[in-house]
């Protein structure tokens, strides 16, 4: 049996407007960018290890730590809103015209420094197990969404789900939400459905302390703050 071909595929666009060049910001002392690239490095699971960016810098910064940065993205794919899915897309039919063919994919957010190399390569065996089109990275929401309130435009509070007023914490269901971390991916179903999270998609639970949007400053403290405690430095 052939064995299968996988790329690693880190997006990292220069044109952060909430925390200014956030994906090569100092994070304990390093480009945040290194943290993924070292983890996708250290999985060795992926044949190419490459940051797909429209920055000279960043390609300058994911070079000096290990990936490579084959071509630059396309300045239609480098604004606001192109989505992750259409920038993992351009990358995975760049690499087919010059010959290149991959048969999974992993998009790595830059700014993910909770990504392990054991986590990729859980993803990865996942993957291939249960013949998914995708799995992503999960983690629980810590109270029940089901009993979530929400201000009226009067401003009052009313529940989203008043049918649950009565009911238990521990007798709902668990609701997760994706970690913003990364996503394996099955590369033709990625180019038929053309979405990340598609109807063979599997889930792996991570713990809520390993999980950090970054989104402004105080994330970003708070991120390094959650590294300290689960990995020292």
């Amino acid at each position: 049996m052939k064995e299968m071909a996988s790329v690693a595929i880190i997006t990292a666009r220069g044109g952060s407007k909430r925390i200014p060049r956030k994906n090569i910001k100092s994070f304990l002392n390093k480009p945040i960018i290194a943290y993924s690239i070292k983890a996708a490095l250290n999985s060795g699971i992926f044949e190419e290890v490459m940051v797909s960016t429209d920055d000279q810098e960043i390609a300058d910064a994911a070079k000096q730590h290990g990936a490579l940065v084959p071509f630059i993205r396309s300045a239609e794919n480098s604004n606001d809103y192109a989505g992750t899915a259409e920038v993992i897309i351009e990358v995975i039919e760049e690499y087919r015209k010059r010959g290149r063919y991959f048969d999974t994919a992993c998009c790595i957010y830059p700014t993910a420094p909770f990504v392990t190399a054991e986590k990729l390569k859980k993803a990865h065996h996942t993957l291939i197990e249960y013949k998914a089109d995708s799995v992503l990275p999960i983690t629980e929401f810590s109270y029940p969404i089901l009993r979530s309130v929400k201000i009226t435009e009067e401003g009052n509070i009313a529940m989203n789900w008043p049918e649950y007023y009565s009911s238990r914490s521990q007798d709902l269901p668990k609701s997760y939400h994706d970690s913003g971390q990364f996503y394996f991916l099955n590369v033709e179903a990625l180019l038929r459905h053309k979405k990340l999270f598609m109807p063979g998609s599997r889930p792996l639970v991570v713990p809520e302390t390993e999980v950090q949007d970054i989104d402004n400053e105080t994330d970003w403290k708070l991120a390094e703050m959650k590294y300290r405690f689960l990995y020292g430095g």
